[in-house]
């Protein structure tokens, strides 16, 4: 009697391991189908996507080449990207300067919109600069919106060419009380230093490289009248712009207020970025995105014209994104920068933005660090 009793258990074990096996087989037949359909399948999107992310990092495009011919990747790219406005930026025909205005209180002031008051309408006991948060499909972040455009200013690693930083020691020794990371850097296979900044790198009028370079994007910097310069440009052709700080990156996203035009997802697939931009009342913008995580995965690059020109920019352009992107206040990391692990850290790098300090700062920037990062 037992031994049939256990007889028919270990049948009904059998049966019952037969059948998780079955379902086992089922699913990962039905995940292969799904990945085929959407690495292969009619629509397309999933594959623009993957071959555009995974083609604008140094150490990740396997993610694109494992799946896809050199061709198919490169008609992809064709079909994604960014159509900059073929112009330099005309100071004479943007800027005006800055009318002084007597104090208003702020409730009698009528703002254009709300990206206006936001812009305009200061934080109390700082007018250095003003943090506002942003929210959009997929990403978020920050935009700091900066006063005054003669203190922002280009500041390198310590160690430039030769290997870069972490944005926090950039800012500290560069008496910064905003920082971003700034332009493009040699990174062969995804594991230089970052010391060795592209194209022309400019900080307080002495050019510290002057490299050629090709491609989208070019010079992004300011010139002796603080107004905002992005475009092609050799070293002879940056003096006669006065360039006084610069670096090198791409692509532009804003010139003599035309926005570049975006084809499919800009062929910088999707996520964190970095961008700065100036209005023409002379007010900078640093803007930093998050991404990589499944609840923000991340922006594009017709999100950035789209928040830039929403804030009243009339030049903007792209900066360093990825594991780069990085924005520090009084000398903390106030985003969450990700790299392609999903592992929350950032990288050294070559050059960066910074507002520096002025005598008459006064307020205690670190309580506006500790807020943003709870």
């Amino acid at each position: 009697m037992e031994q049939e009793r256990r007889k028919k258990k270990g049948k009904h074990s059998k049966k019952k391991g037969k059948k998780i096996i079955k379902i086992l087989i089922f699913f990962i037949i039905l995940l292969v189908c799904i990945g085929l359909f959407l690495l292969y399948g009619p629509y397309n999107g999933f594959r623009d996507w993957l071959i555009t992310t995974a083609m604008t990092t140094m150490n990740h495009q396997y993610l694109a080449t494992w799946f896809y011919s050199d061709e198919t990747i490169q008609e992809v790219l064709k079909n994604n990207r960014v159509d900059e406005v073929n112009e330099n930026t005309d100071v004479e025909k943007i800027y005006v300067k800055k009318e002084k205005k007597k104090e208003e209180k702020k409730n009698q002031v009528a703002y254009e919109n709300e990206y206006e008051r936001q812009i305009l309408e200061k934080d109390d006991k700082n007018n250095d600069y003003k943090v506002i948060k942003i929210n959009g499909k997929g990403y978020e972040g920050y935009l700091v919106a900066i006063y005054d455009p003669s203190r922002v200013k280009v500041a390198t690693t310590k160690y430039l060419g030769s290997s870069g930083q972490y944005l926090t020691d950039i800012a500290k020794q560069n008496n910064a009380l905003v920082a971003i990371n700034g332009g493009g850097f040699e990174d062969e296979g995804g594991s230089g230093l970052g010391g060795s900044p592209l194209g022309i790198t400019v900080k307080n009028k002495k050019y510290l490289s002057a490299e050629s370079y090709y491609g989208s994007g070019g010079l992004i910097g300011f010139d002796d009248n603080n107004n905002m310069v992005v475009g092609k440009m050799n070293v002879s052709q940056a003096k006669s712009y006065n360039i006084r700080d610069a670096v090198t990156f791409s692509p532009f996203l804003i010139t003599n207020g035309k926005a570049s035009r975006v084809q499919g997802n800009g062929g910088w697939g999707t996520g964190p970025r970095t961008a700065m931009g100036q209005r023409k009342d002379g007010i900078v913008l640093f803007l930093v995105l998050d991404g990589r995580t499944l609840q923000n995965p991340g922006a594009q690059i017709n999100d950035l014209i789209d928040i830039m020109q929403n804030y009243g920019a009339v030049t903007a352009a792209n900066l360093d994104g990825g594991t780069s992107t990085a924005l520090v206040i009084n000398g903390k990391i106030v985003n969450n920068p990700t790299n392609l692990s999903g592992n929350h850290s950032t990288r050294p790098i070559c050059t960066a933005f910074i507002l520096e300090k002025d005598d008459s700062d006064d307020s205690d920037h670190s309580i506006v660090a500790d807020k943003l990062k709870k």
